[in-house]
């Protein structure tokens, strides 16, 4: 039941408090219900009217300003507790921030950046805010140009958000706020704070830079956008990142060893190569700034064989026709790339090895088959040939390939001519020409076979009147009416003889036909008539370089211009004038190439001697006035432009007036040929025997040189010889090491043979069975024994000779020694002598041991023979037994000989000892040192003879164990008598 005021029930009487609570709560929740609902109604309607005001334009009531508008909205979005309502005014900012950009910038930033501090687990307020600052930061430029009418205009909106950029900046917490929101992997999130962090480096980048740079895991952050798997924030991240790394080393190196060429490549094979969109082009950005100028990325990406990935890009279809401007643009940037690898501003070693590697993988090849296809694209076709000039470029290998390449012609003709026809060809775009020249220059680069090639093509008995040469081409270009043909011809012929000597000499013999019924005259006399007969600016000051590039170094050169006698009266003249402007850079040259005539000259010719020419130009045009039309060279502005680098780039053919190879020759010849016009010729005659002087101190130091070089050999062979000998000495020990063993063998095996003779002696086998046992053991060591013996026999032989060879060396050397000592050899060679005649002792000592054994040899016979004498009564298995003991000491012969062939080693040894002293008696002046040597030789001779002492005196107890009687004669003599009396009472 409901109580309402006026009614009683028996319900409410019992229940009076109840009802009071109830009616209560009843009228507070109606009146929360009504507040609700009117200030639901009055946001709603000044809401809708604040919109419809601004999109409509109509005045419904005195309206807020946007300014105040974005001032109400900020005090919401800082006071609001409710994240509703903070979300709704961030929204209605970001609406608002596109056309009210300075109001919000300034009101609301501070509140935007504390909303993204404060407000982390909404993703929703978080994207907002991020729009906001993006669209108060970001200089839109299409709208701009939209809205603006003036670029005054345009710049003040550039500088409002490069001032709302260094406002964020100001606390570098910000950007590191923003890289940690770039974690989170919500789209409306990520992909706000990407567009933002992108337009802050766009406005500040150096800034921006810095401060990424020192946050912890602040590149990292960025690289992982390229792992995103929606493709709009990874691209957007790929222009990030090319934001990032503009102008930043250290932030190139740490993307790059991020694993970013790894990933930037599989992008672009995944996007289809040249083939691919805008992605793939904002992927070689990206590589270009990473690589470029920053040796370290270029040799990472050498070492990660990044190179041969790039061989698909160039795979270009037989079919060329329909290219788009997005694949045109692609590759016209992985062109780049390849030359960023390989140009000449970067280190020699570096640059060889990318081109090597280029070669290798199949990269030049892929290259000259584009740049001999069809249909291709004027500007790829310029770009490629500039690609393959660098990739060339002082590389032996890719110059000699690049020389084999034919194009598709019938017949087929070298691609450097079907090149050179190009460039001569007037009606060819100007920059295909001037790369032509570029791949010309970088063929002949180092190249001294090139060149050869190219004038070998000029001489008369190598033309073939049948075909196009390079070196027709090249004539037909330096005589053409065009200038600029004139001009890259006679560069081009310049560089054929760049610091080849031969090669300027070569080119003398060229003789050309001007007319009918003309005799022929040669190259040089053609270029000097075409210089003097007054044509274009650009077609003489090609013909000069070519001129002073031709004759300097090369006196013989300069013999043949002086001798024709209107080149020296031409130049004068030229230099005394007084012309304009145009004409003062002709003038410089022509003072050059006087100059050139000074420096270089040989006095052949006594007319144009130095000092004649001096005096020339001392009378005609002036000491002072020479040097300076000399210097107006340099001071030509497009000289300096020249001189950056190596390849030709001129905005118009009329500013082609420059080589760079012509301005470092023009920079070593200017001082030195300054020089040579102030010298007096008294100078000039000290400075040639200055000359004469350093060059016979050059022959003295060669003649040392050489003497040094034979010394060396000498050492060489000496050190060789003491190799040899250690070698032999080390066999030799081992074979002595492996003749002890096999010794105490016998040794072991002559003590078990005596024991067993000892018993059979004393008593006879009770049965036949017993000495049929003992007979057979006897029979297997008797033979032992007398093999043993044999050996024994033949080692003393072979002992004996060798004896007899060595006091017969020692003799030789005792002779040659005293020889030496008599001619004045000094305290040295009487050393050697003393060391010898010990030697001579020690072998004497070592025949003594040898007749030693000789004699314990025959008692062992007699020995054996007597026991074979006592045997034959027991029975017939003696006689074996004694065949046995024979054969044993046969063995024991054999083993006498492996000693022979040791003893022949150290006769070896001692016959090197008597060469190194020949070496002593024959080089006086080197006896000290070869002494020591010699010395070192002796004392590992001594080693070596104490080693055979110690064999021989190992062999003689051996003897000594096998028969102990026979070591002393006393002992012998008695045995003897023993012997007859037992024979007496047994007959």
């Amino acid at each position: 039941p409901v109580c309402v005021p006026g009614s009683v029930s028996q319900h409410s009487a019992r229940f009076p408090y109840y009802c009071i609570i109830f009616h209560l709560f009843y009228i507070f929740y109606a009146a929360y219900v009504n507040s609700c609902q009117l200030v639901l109604k009055h946001r709603t309607s000044v809401s809708m009217n604040f919109f419809r005001g601004v999109i409509t334009g109509q005045a419904t009531g005195p309206q807020p300003t946007g300014a105040e508008t974005i001032q109400k909205l900020c005090d919401r979005v800082a006071s609001s507790t409710l994240l509703e309502d903070r979300r709704d005014a961030v929204r209605a900012l970001k609406s608002l921030s596109k056309k009210y950009r300075m109001e919000v910038g300034t009101q609301a930033m501070d509140h935007l950046i504390n909303i993204l501090q404060t407000d982390r687990s909404d993703s929703e307020i978080l994207g907002y805010a991020l729009d906001t600052l993006y669209n108060i930061i970001c200089n839109d430029e299409e709208e701009e140009q939209d809205e603006s009418e003036d670029e005054n205009a345009q710049k003040q909106t550039d500088d409002l958000g490069a001032q709302f950029t260094e406002k964020f900046i100001q606390d570098p917490e910000h950007i590191t706020l923003l890289l940690t929101l770039l974690e989170e992997f919500d789209f409306h999130v990520r992909w706000p704070g990407v567009k933002l962090l992108t337009a802050l480096l766009k406005n500040q980048g150096v800034q921006v830079q810095g401060i990424v740079l020192v946050s912890p895991m602040g590149v990292s952050r960025l690289m992982d956008l390229l792992a995103d798997s929606r493709e709009v924030i990874r691209n957007d991240g790929l222009l990030l990142l090319q934001q990032l790394t503009k102008g930043n080393a250290a932030i190139q190196k740490i993307v790059a060893f991020e694993n970013a060429f790894e990933r930037l490549l599989e992008i672009i094979s995944d996007e289809g190569c040249s083939d691919g969109g805008i992605v793939v082009e904002d992927c070689l950005l990206l590589l270009l700034n990473l690589l470029k100028n920053n040796s370290s990325n270029q040799n990472f990406f050498k070492e990660g064989s990044y190179i041969q990935k790039m061989k698909p890009w160039f795979e270009v279809g037989d079919d060329n026709s329909g290219w788009s401007a997005q694949k045109v643009t692609n590759l016209h940037l992985m062109l780049q790339l390849v030359r960023v690898m390989v140009s000449p501003v970067n280190s020699p070693g570096a640059t060889a090895s990318c081109q090597k590697s280029m070669y290798q993988c199949g990269l030049l090849q892929q290259l000259c088959t584009i740049l001999m296809a069809t249909g291709v694209p004027a500007d790829i076709l310029t770009e490629t040939i500039n690609t393959v000039s660098e990739v060339i470029r002082g590389s032996q290998v890719n110059q000699d390939y690049f020389a084999s390449v034919n194009a598709p012609s019938n017949p087929p003709r070298p691609a450097i001519v079907v090149l050179l026809m190009s460039m001569v060809n007037e009606r060819q775009p100007f920059v295909l020409r001037c790369a032509v020249l570029y791949c010309f220059q970088c063929f002949l680069y180092r190249n001294q076979k090139g060149q050869g090639e190219i004038v070998s093509t000029l001489l008369p008995s190598t033309i073939d009147a049948n075909s196009i040469s390079a070196g027709q081409l090249l004539c037909g270009g330096l005589f053409s009416v065009d200038s600029l043909s004139n001009w890259c011809a006679a560069v081009a012929l310049a560089h054929a003889l760049q610091d080849n000597l031969t090669q300027k000499e070569q080119l003398l013999r060229v003789q050309l036909a001007t007319s009918l019924g003309k005799p022929p005259v040669s190259l040089l006399q053609q270029c000097t008539n075409i210089l003097s007969q007054g044509s274009k600016v650009q077609t003489r000051v090609g013909l000069l370089m070519l001129l002073c590039t031709w004759i300097s170094n090369c006196p013989i050169a300069v013999t043949h211009f002086l001798h024709n006698q209107d080149n020296v009266p031409f130049l004068t003249a030229q230099i005394s004038e007084n012309l304009g402007e145009d004409e003062r850079l002709v003038q410089g040259l022509c003072a050059l190439l006087l100059g050139i005539c000074i420096y270089y000259n040989d006095n052949s010719l006594e007319n144009y001697t130095k000092e004649k020419l001096k005096q020339l130009i001392e009378k005609r045009i002036g000491k002072e006035n020479f040097v300076e039309k000399l210097g107006f060279i340099t001071k030509h502005e497009l000289y300096s432009r020249a001189a950056l680098k190596p390849q030709p780039v001129f905005p118009s053919p009329e500013q082609m007036l420059f080589d760079h190879e012509f301005t470092k020759l023009v920079k070593e010849l200017e001082g030195v040929i300054t020089k040579a016009v102030h010298k007096s010729s008294e100078e000039d005659k000290k400075e040639e025997e200055v000359k004469k002087t350093l060059e016979q101190h050059d022959n003295i130091v060669t003649q040392y040189k050489e003497l040094i070089r034979e010394q060396d050999a000498q050492i060489q062979e000496l050190k060789e010889q003491v190799a040899s000998m250690t070698t032999q000495t080390d066999q030799m020990q081992a074979t002595i090491s492996q003749q002890l063993s096999q010794i105490q063998q016998h040794k072991d095996q002559y003590n078990i043979l005596k024991l067993k003779l000892g018993k059979d002696n004393q008593s006879q086998p009770s049965t036949q069975a017993d000495g049929s046992q003992v007979n057979g053991l006897q029979t297997e060591e008797l033979s032992q024994l007398r093999e043993e013996l044999e050996e024994l026999r033949k080692q003393h032989t072979l002992l004996q000779t060798q004896v007899g060879d060595k006091d017969a060396l020692i003799d030789s050397l005792k002779s040659a020694a005293q020889t030496s000592e008599s001619s004045g050899g000094g305290s040295a060679d009487t050393e050697l002598l003393q060391e010898l005649e010990a030697l001579k002792s020690q072998v004497q000592s070592q025949l003594a041991d040898i007749n030693q054994l000789k004699t314990e040899r025959q008692e062992l016979l007699r020995r054996a023979e007597a026991g074979a004498a006592d045997a034959a009564p027991s029975s017939d298995g003696t006689s074996d037994a004694i065949k046995e003991l024979e054969s044993r000491l046969s063995a024991q012969m054999s083993e006498t000989e492996r000693l022979k062939e040791s003893q022949a080693g150290l006769e070896q040894q001692l016959a090197s000892a008597t060469s190194t002293v020949a070496i002593l008696q024959t080089e006086k002046t080197k006896l000290q040192s070869e002494l020591q040597e010699s010395k070192k030789e002796q004392d590992d001779l001594l080693m070596l003879l104490a080693d055979q002492d110690q064999k021989i005196h190992g062999l003689k107890q051996r003897l000594k164990d096998l028969g102990e009687p026979v070591e002393d004669e006393d002992d012998i003599d008695a045995r003897e008598q023993t012997s007859d009396e037992e024979d007496e009472d047994e007959d």
